[in-house]
């Protein structure tokens, strides 16, 4: 059985957190004279620092009690505070599964915390074996971070289960592009592992990555020390707006969704027409994984023609990442290739 406790550092467990005006008194209908703001204009108040409108709208969504969730200033807040509240600098370690998104490795470097790699095989799964065959104690390794639909190949990651049931330490998945994948989110999960972490966003499949609004959804005690750790207004009341009119303006969400899925299947076909196209990798996800003949040569090719993707050759050998855009831009850039 996990114990929180023994993962969680010390000087976390004993910190005094800043205590905020809105932490003191947050209620509704009274004369504001304790937070030392301009009384005038729209914006002059300082948001609710614990999203408490937004986490209601997405416990109902979700199906999950609103204690179990924690909102950051996009998805790489999060990842940071978890860094913070687990991992001693100079001291623990982390496990990340390449190629995966470039964040975890830089979070852990600004924090001092030693990554320990585990490349995914050759088909973007778990190598769960080399996993296992690892001591994961948790006074020395204290993370793995778990990015399904990965990034940047697409695909589900397939024994995650398997990683919740053996790891001594935190287990976060990354389900930032869940919203495209038939894949049941790990949400479902979360009473059964104490030691979960399941990261989404607002960012990709609802349309507001200009808003920077991550989700976490955790224990009550994991929730409880990202609160205690975040500063006290990480989330501004314009972007707290933005999630919860796009919650209620949920037919948008699903218009958009299936269209990206919709365009996601003809650029497939699209692209496997096209002789300089050797590959296009199985995608859970709002964007392809294709290998090309010289993804170098390609990815500025389709630069000077002003349609930009992103080469990932330095991360995958000769591939792009594509992502599903309008139906104008998709064709834009087959058009494009067949002119290379």
């Amino acid at each position: 059985m996990i114990q929180l406790e023994k993962l969680i550092r010390k000087n976390i467990i004993n910190l005094k957190p800043y205590s905020s005006a809105r932490d003191e008194f947050n209620g509704d209908n009274a004369t504001f004279l304790d937070a030392n703001e301009n009384p005038f204009g729209h914006l002059n108040r300082y948001p609710d620092p614990y999203q408490n409108l937004l986490k209601v709208k997405l416990s109902a969504l979700k199906n999950i009690p609103k204690e179990n969730i924690f909102i950051g200033n996009g998805s790489d807040e999060v990842i940071d505070l978890l860094f913070r509240i687990f991992c001693n600098p100079n001291k623990d370690k982390i496990i990340i599964c390449p190629p995966t998104y470039g964040m975890y490795e830089v979070s852990a470097n600004i924090n001092d915390i030693a990554i320990i790699k585990i490349p995914l095989k050759s088909d973007f799964q778990l190598d769960i074996n080399k996993i296992m065959s690892l001591n994961t104690d948790q006074e020395v390794i204290k993370m793995i971070f778990l990015c399904s639909p990965n990034n940047p190949s697409g695909n589900n990651l397939n024994e995650i289960e398997a990683v919740l049931k053996s790891f001594k330490g935190i287990v976060v998945v990354d389900e930032a592009y869940i919203d495209f994948s038939d894949a049941n989110s790990f949400i479902d999960k979360l009473s059964n592992y104490p030691n979960l972490v399941v990261m989404q966003t607002f960012s990709k499949a609802w349309g507001l990555a200009a808003a920077r609004v991550g989700i976490a959804y955790a224990s009550k005690e994991i929730i409880a020390f990202l609160n205690k750790v975040k500063p006290p207004y990480n989330v501004s009341s314009l972007n707290q707006k933005a999630a919860i009119d796009a919650i209620d303006n949920r037919e948008t969400y699903n218009q958009q969704k299936a269209s990206i899925l919709t365009q996601r299947e003809w650029l497939k076909a699209e692209l496997s027409a096209i002789t300089c196209v050797k590959k296009i990798h199985p995608s859970d996800a709002n964007f392809l994984l294709v290998e090309v003949c010289d993804a170098n040569e390609i990815y500025q090719f389709l630069i000077h023609e002003k349609v930009v993707t992103r080469n990932r050759h330095s991360i995958i050998k000769n591939c792009i990442r594509i992502t599903i855009g309008l139906e104008d831009e998709n064709q834009k850039l087959i058009k494009t290739l067949k002119k290379y």
